[in-house]
């Protein structure tokens, strides 16, 4: 049996009046490593979910990876490429690598009797992959894209139909500023809203015939290609295979190709996003301190109260180590009441927050109408390990306190 284990159970489950003040204390600190915690949970899944879900958005637009002409750079009046090449196989074989699409994109200016709102033509071809609008789409459908005919259907987002009173079913021009100027009538086939307004007041997305006809290409001719991976997480390591393929080749015309990932494209959102992460560690350490700083305080009145025990148990010749084992294990038994009930909250919170919905944001502040939440085992795994190892670490100062009690004192003041 172990016997100091026996007596921190003893004393935790202890109902004695003695042990009011104890008790007391112990509560406070289960409460506190259980709210510390579920704050802990829900700030990482909460930043997790929104990493995901603006990362998931961009590369709805622009896809994880892009393949150009080098001498494009990152530019929406590009350079063309052929729209097939040897390698384009070997991508799709990649492990992680969801589909390769073609892509034209050009520059242009929508012009109504009252508004003019300068796009970006996003032109797809028939192997483009809906589905990331669909999800977003709020009304109308989706245009079809075919090999013979072209088609002048196109969607908008809600920012733009709001800002040039736009409805699905109108018409409407869009001008090109290029030698000679030339205008396009386009007809509204659906209107999206992923709630990203820089991007969506930007992007028209239109048959890719339409731009190959504006810029003078034939119709092998296009701007891109677009990788999508089936997990982002894949995406450096996926970026390398790509680059190893693409990036070393010249063709005999002279021309290169050149590889973007999408946190090239868009730095400024990837840097912010990486400057969230050093809030959360903030929240995390400051929730660590919180539930030691309670635990300790907890730990040192249990140690004050029960120093006539301590006393006794040093006269019968029990050694200092033992009787910090005592108050350890009592503090760990604590530590998992505390662990088992913050996971509880903070994983029922968050459970609650994926189905219901409950916790609502402002879009065009947050980029999201409902806060975003996505739960992951191995970080909550490694919280639940940290915090249990961090506050039982703590509680090594205060016990060094028992040394420092006198038996004879103490039985002699009891």
């Amino acid at each position: 049996m172990n016997t100091e284990f026996f007596i921190a159970k003893r004393l935790s489950y202890s109902r004695s009046t003695d042990d009011h003040i104890s008790r007391l204390m112990s509560r406070i600190a289960t409460v506190s490593i259980s709210l510390s915690l579920a704050v802990m949970i829900i700030s990482v899944a909460v930043l997790t979910g929104f990493k995901q879900q603006i990362k998931s958005k961009l590369t709805g637009f622009v896809s994880a990876i892009q393949i150009k002409n080098y001498d494009t750079n990152i530019s929406f009046e590009t350079v063309p490429i052929a729209n097939y090449y040897d390698f384009i196989p070997q991508i799709k074989q990649i492990k992680g690598v969801k589909q390769v699409q073609q892509y034209a994109t050009k520059g242009g200016i929508i012009k109504t009797d009252e508004e003019i709102q300068g796009v970006v033509l996003n032109g797809v071809a028939t192997d483009f992959d809906w589905n990331f609008f669909k999800s977003y789409l709020v009304d109308g459908e989706i245009f079809e894209v075919n090999d013979s005919i072209s088609t002048n259907k196109v969607l908008i987002s809600q920012s733009l139909s709001s800002l040039l009173k736009l409805k699905t079913g109108d018409s409407f021009e869009i001008y090109f500023v290029q030698e000679p100027v030339r205008v396009r009538k386009f007809t509204v086939s659906g209107i999206y809203n992923t709630y990203f307004e820089e991007q969506d007041r930007s992007y028209v997305l239109c048959d890719i015939k339409h731009i190959q006809r504006l810029n003078g290409w034939t119709k092998n001719q296009i701007s891109g290609f677009e990788v999508s991976l089936h997990d982002l997480n894949d995406l450096g390591e996926v970026y390398e295979q790509v680059d190893d393929l693409v990036s070393y080749i010249n063709f005999e015309d002279g021309s290169r190709l050149i590889v973007y990932a999408v946190d090239e494209i868009f730095p400024e959102i990837f840097n912010w996003l990486n400057i969230l992460d050093m809030n959360v560690w903030i929240i995390l350490i400051l929730m660590l301190a919180v539930s030691g700083f309670n635990m300790v305080s907890g730990l040192l009145i249990m140690l004050l109260e029960k120093s006539s025990m301590i006393g006794l148990f040093k006269s019968m010749g029990m050694l200092n180590f033992s009787l910090q084992k005592i108050f350890l294990y009592r503090s760990g038994i604590i530590v998992v009441k505390g662990v088992f009930w913050g996971n509880i909250i903070g994983i029922g919170c968050c459970l609650l927050q994926q189905h219901f919905g409950i916790f609502k944001l402002n879009p065009a502040d947050y980029y999201f109408s409902v806060a975003p939440v996505q739960l992951q085992l191995l970080p909550i795994l490694l919280l639940n390990a940290c915090s249990f190892i961090s506050v039982l670490l703590l509680q090594l100062l205060p016990s060094m306190f028992i040394a420092k009690i006198s038996p004879d004192k103490t039985i002699r003041f009891n």
